[in-house]
Order: structure tokens, then sequence, then C-alpha cells
């Protein structure tokens, strides 16, 4: 599949850094409870212009860094979130879905660096609107038995292409578990967690200016390096049993307790692509009240 250059001409000579922008929501300013990220809400439409700037944050600090092209990902949910009409017109837009490398697509195009942008804890760990995937049923996911946020899973994603991760950005948790998994990135705290709907928030002025001065420096570390390509294995936790059985009908996926599946593949691109078969199929599983 041909990926979109980050500055709009693939057979163009680089002239500088292009960068990858991860793009989603929970993360993002001020956001703290569901229907600040569920599309369609009136706190949605408000949201979505916080989102707008602090990716606009993300792209003005990264060009003060001589990027040379940035390519914004939409990752959130429905993945048509950011308006465009806002975008710093220094950036490229790929809006919608769905995308074979989803939360990290375009990692492939060349580019030498990735932002995490609006990141969040993982699943079953304290952070503002902490989960993996799915926004409940997923109590704990394990990548070579490390807990796995979506951040490691997509900076090991990022590491396979030879692409750093350059910025982190999200609540205080977010941050603390990107130190684990990318600690020689900028980690941008745009709120402090008080618990899973409330924060401690800063104004958009003062993220945005946070933002984008981490995102200048990470231009230093801009460049690719060694690609990391192994074999890995994930494990996924569910709320229920019927959950994980769901799950286990894909082949290479077993059950390996009551609420637990486990798989293995060969690159982090295949167990990538097979984690989201087995949330998809799980989400599925999923009937009204009672999970």
């Amino acid at each position: 599949m041909t990926h979109p250059a980050p500055d709009g001409e693939a057979g163009r000579p680089d002239s500088g850094p292009r960068i990858l922008i991860s793009a989603d929501m929970e993360g993002v300013t001020g956001v703290t409870w569901t229907d600040d990220v569920v599309p369609g809400t009136e706190q949605w439409q408000r949201f979505r212009r916080l989102f707008t700037g602090d990716v606009n944050a993300a792209v003005a600090g990264l060009c003060s860094g001589a990027a040379a092209g940035v390519l914004v990902n939409e990752a959130h949910l429905s993945q048509r979130n950011l308006l465009l009409e806002d975008l710093d017109s220094r950036a490229r837009l790929l809006t919608g879905r769905h995308k074979p490398l989803s939360m990290m697509e375009g990692i492939d195009s060349g580019v030498d660096g990735a932002v995490l942008l609006g990141y969040h804890a993982g699943s079953g760990c304290e952070g503002v609107l902490s989960h993996t995937y799915l926004p409940a049923h997923i109590t704990g996911v394990w990548l070579d038995e490390a807990s796995a946020s979506e951040g490691r899973l997509n900076a090991t994603l990022a590491a396979e292409h030879g692409v750093p991760v350059l910025v982190v950005t999200g609540d205080d948790q977010a941050c603390a578990d990107a130190a684990e998994y990318a600690p020689d990135a900028e980690h941008v705290v745009v709120k402090e967690c008080v618990s899973r709907y409330a924060a401690v928030c800063d104004p958009p002025s003062v993220t945005a200016a946070r933002i984008a001065d981490a995102a200048e420096r990470s231009m230093a570390r801009a460049g690719r390096v060694d690609p990391v390509v192994a074999p890995h294995r994930i494990e996924i936790e569910f709320d229920a049993s019927h959950l994980a059985q769901a799950a286990a009908v894909v082949p290479t996926v077993a059950e390996t307790g009551l609420r637990r599946i486990a798989f293995e593949a060969a690159t982090m691109t295949e167990a990538m692509k097979a984690f989201k078969v087995v949330t998809s199929i799980a989400d599925s599983a999923v009937q009204g009240r009672y999970g």
C-alpha cells in the first residue's frame, strides 16, 4: 500500500526531517470524561477545537525545529475528529477509517520521527480515561510480559520501522508510562490525573507553549535508526470469560485463562494487525447491560 509523504511530494529529495504525529484524543488538553471524546456530543464539538490546538502546537514546534514535512494521522475512534479547516497549513492530515496500521498509519512512509500526541495510560492503570484500544472490557494488555498501553504498542511498532519516538503528550500518568517505553522522548504533561474522570488541567495557552517547546527541542533527535524487528507475544485480559472465548476463534489465538487470551507473531506489524482483529471480535461480543 502506498502511503502519503508528509510533504506531499513522494519523489522529492530529502530537504529535512519528516515527522508523523499520531493524534489521539483522551490525553488532550482539558479532556476528562466520556462526552469530551465521543463523536456527536456537544462537548466533543468543543474539544475538537482543543484537540486541533494541541496538534497545531506540535506542528509549530516541529517546524521551528526544521521539520520539512508533518503528517498528522487521526488516531481516535472515528478518526474524523480534527478540524481540517483550522489545521496548521504546514501539516497534512490523514483522516478516516480503516487503516492497516491504525493509530500508526504512515509510520512506513519514510518519516524520521514520531509524536504520540494526546495519549493516555493503559487498561487497568490509573489515568484519565485510561484504556487500551477498547474504552472498556479490557482489564490488561501485556507485550512480551510488560504491561502495555497504546503508547508502548505503538512505540514498538515505530521501532520496527526505524523511527524514534520524539514526543509524548498526555496526563501525568501517560507521561510516566512513556518514561518507560520512550525514555529519550520529550514528555509533556497537559493535565494531572485526579481520577479516571477528573484532572487538574492547564489552559490551552499554557499547554500549547509547552508542547511547541518540547516539539522543537525533540527535533535534535530526529533521524532514522536501525529497525528493531523481532517476534512478539501479546496477552489480553478481558472483564468477562465470553469475550476471551469469542476472541479465541481467531487462528493462532489461544485461551490462557478464564478471561485471558494470548498470541504470538513474527513481527510487531503482524502482532498489531492481529491485535486489531482480536479486539474487534471481542467488542462485537459485548451485549447490552451485561457486557
